[in-house]
């Protein structure tokens, strides 16, 4: 058991849309990523989305709904089924939780792309 440093973690990779296992809880990863541009509009079947800003701002499209705009020391969780979109338009640092496996698409019938473990 010991404490992992955010910061330290964010600073050993500079590509956006990559997320970084830092730790694994129970049957989920935790992760970091960095966010820049625009994701594609996708929804997970089985899982809520959970999101958690550490640096910047982040913007969420819902289909057929006003955009959410996500600070700083916010989080925000997607329903599983919910048509979503994360976007930045300068770059976000965020914190992930998802289950082991599950594809950043959400996409059921795609195989999760591998991750990188830091």
């Amino acid at each position: 058991m010991k404490a992992i440093n955010l910061a330290e973690k964010l600073s050993r990779f500079s590509t956006h849309w990559d997320p970084h296992v830092i730790a694994d809880y129970n049957d989920n990863e935790i992760m970091v990523v960095k966010l820049l541009g625009e994701y594609d509009f996708h929804k997970h079947a089985t899982t809520d989305d959970f999101f958690y800003v550490l640096e910047g701002e982040l913007q969420m499209d819902i289909k057929g709904e006003p955009t959410r705009t996500i600070s700083a020391g916010e989080l925000f969780i997607v329903p599983k089924g919910v048509v979503h979109r994360p976007r930045a338009a300068s770059e976000v640092k965020v914190l992930l939780i998802e289950p082991k496996g599950e594809p950043n698409s959400g996409d059921a019938n795609r195989e999760a792309a591998p991750k990188t473990r830091i």
